[in-house]
């Protein structure tokens, strides 16, 4: 994640290189430093210096580092000719280089030709699927997947990348969003359990949870839903709207789920009048327009 200071330097120094004030060099090492997208920029900034020979040659090894990440900015912006002409020129300094041949994969997907893409990644991970390098070809096999909407490929991909790679939080995410947009909840609740259990402190684990058990409804995922509404507004302080909302609705619908019997929620009402305090609360300084919109929603909840 980019920091405030590094975000303030990089548009800074972005300022400083637009406007002529020189840095370009050091601007595109910054962009690959803190790993943001700027492609554009990096097009514009990028071609300015290996145009030039002198520019060029004073950069000595780190010109193909250049070449790289121009060539992956060109593909960014669809300039699909720049990007063929540089890595052209690395096959030709590096012939044997894997790290080319998933750029040269990288171009065909990006030409659309999908078949012959998952071919050169399929071929790229013979030798070491396991090599932590490859995590990168593995998950470009699953953008194909899902940029020809095969979905249940991407899937089949990504849970066999995760039996290598269980650690990847940001694969995780993904085979839940995809599960939730096909529907299969309690597949993405497995996945969010996942999430909670090795990062037990991000508070959208925890509210992602509680949405997808609420969604599949019933009254013991009601009250699970419930503890993790809580637990997302314990972990933000008591400012997470969605879940103070999530809160409000699981209680209502508990109560009418067990309207009638001896055992009663006796923590339900006394949360829910305290998330509808807080929601009050928060909507008085964001958006008091809203209150009387605020005010009606939780009346049809039957919160007082």
């Amino acid at each position: 994640m980019v920091t405030k200071t590094e975000e303030t330097q990089l548009n800074r120094l972005e300022n400083q290189v637009d406007n002529g004030g020189g840095g370009a060099w050091e601007y595109l090492c910054l962009v690959k430093k803190l790993k943001v997208r700027r492609p554009e920029k990096v097009l514009k900034h990028g071609l300015s210096i290996l145009n030039d020979p002198k520019k060029r040659s004073s950069l000595g090894p780190d010109e193909w580092t250049l070449y790289e990440q121009v060539s992956i900015a060109a593909m960014d912006c669809q300039c699909l000719d720049v990007a063929k002409d540089c890595i052209k020129l690395l096959q030709k300094k590096f012939p044997e280089s894997k790290r080319v041949g998933r750029l040269e994969a990288i171009l065909l997907e990006a030409k659309g030709l999908w078949a012959e893409a998952e071919k050169a990644y399929s071929g790229l991970l013979e030798d070491n699927p396991l090599d932590q390098v490859n995590s990168v070809l593995h998950k470009r096999r699953v953008s194909i997947a899902k940029a020809q909407g095969d979905y249940s490929g991407a899937i089949d991909l990504l849970n066999k990348y995760l039996e290598i790679f269980m650690a990847d939080h940001d694969a995780w995410r993904e085979l839940a969003e995809i599960y939730i947009s096909l529907q299969m909840y309690k597949q993405a609740g497995f996945c969010y359990e996942e999430l909670i259990l090795s990062q037990p402190t991000v508070p959208l684990h925890h509210l992602a949870y509680a949405d997808v058990l609420y969604t599949l409804g019933g009254l013991e995922n009601l009250q699970t839903a419930k503890k993790y509404y809580a637990s997302t507004i314990d972990l933000t302080g008591g400012k997470n709207t969605r879940a103070l909302f999530g809160l409000c609705l699981c209680t209502s619908a508990i109560a009418q789920l067990t309207k009638g019997r001896n055992k009663e929620d006796k923590e339900g009402p006394e949360l829910q009048s305290l998330a509808a305090a807080a929601l009050e609360k928060d909507y008085k300084q964001r958006a008091p327009g809203k209150l009387p919109l605020l005010a009606s929603a939780l009346r049809s909840l039957k919160i007082s």
